[in-house]
């Protein structure tokens, strides 16, 4: 399978790059292409990795891909660099987010419905093993009632702001949280933003924490079930996105998402209500 990468400034192409054609952990996938020109990262990226191509514009790798990794850390760029490969048949992953508004993700969503092209988009954090304990722990405890998840996230970075973080500790809520989503109510202090919402039955309160320097509080998710409460600490290793690479590839090979579509658009709507809060 010959994967290309469109928007490669991000850390995650490097892992990408390095899974696949360094470590040959993607069943004989590779990537094979990278958009952008030759820039001084891409360049390093094509020497480390062995790539074989690097085109200007993300259109120029229509038929030279099987499939395409979309990794731009700005999810305002998402919709127009996702379109033409979705309208091309293409199975796509957008990495987080996947839009920065609800009417682009729905675009989105709506183009890989309408050609029949594999989509999915998520934190890595969704996929984790130890994200999977804790849905495994709190099942077993009975219905969930509140859900918390925190993390760090900046509302005034660079990169979209309150998306580009917050998109982590929102996602394995609304994982651990199914159901329609409810209005979403917004406070701030002066180190945090609190964000609640009803989804399903369920109370989901997301905690975004401005880091400090350097530091910053680890991403963290809590259940509080009928009969228990499960927690974990989500720490994230030098190869915390290898299950979901390993998603995409299987979504790839098989056309089956990983991800529900609606599930795709919750974030998004979370996130840009909590946006719109902060904006006041």
């Amino acid at each position: 399978m010959r994967i290309g990468i469109v928007g490669t400034e991000s850390s995650h192409v490097d892992q990408f790059v390095d899974h696949l054609n360094v470590r040959a952990a993607g069943g004989g996938a590779r990537v094979v292409a990278l958009s952008g020109g030759a820039s001084e990262r891409n360049e390093l990226l094509r020497a480390r990795g062995g790539v074989e191509r690097v085109v200007d514009a993300p259109a120029e790798l229509l038929g030279l891909v099987d499939a395409v990794i979309v990794a731009d850390r700005d999810g305002g760029l998402h919709r127009a660099h996702a379109l033409p490969f979705l309208e091309a048949g293409l199975p796509v992953l957008v990495d987080k987010p996947l839009a920065r508004t609800v009417a682009d993700a729905e675009a989105i969503v709506a183009a890989a419905r309408a050609y029949d092209a594999p989509l999915t988009s998520y934190s890595a954090l969704r996929l984790l093993p130890a994200t999977d304990a804790l849905a495994a722990e709190a099942a077993a405890h009975g219905a969930a009632q509140v859900v918390v998840a925190s993390g760090p996230a900046d509302p005034d970075g660079p990169y979209g702001g309150v998306f580009f973080y917050g998109i982590h500790p929102v996602d394995v809520a609304l994982r651990l949280a199914p159901g329609p989503l409810g209005d979403v109510r917004v406070e701030r202090s002066a180190a945090t933003v609190t964000a609640t919402a009803l989804a399903g039955g369920t109370r989901v309160v997301v905690n975004l924490v401005l880091p400090t320097g350097a530091a910053q509080i680890p991403f963290h998710a809590l259940v509080v079930a009928r009969e228990g409460i499960a927690q974990r600490t989500l720490t994230l290793d030098a190869h915390y996105l290898l299950p979901a690479l390993t998603a995409f590839l299987g979504m790839a090979r098989t056309g089956r998402p990983p991800v529900p579509y609606d599930d795709l658009l919750r974030p998004v709507r979370f996130l840009q209500e909590v946006a719109a809060a902060l904006r006041g």
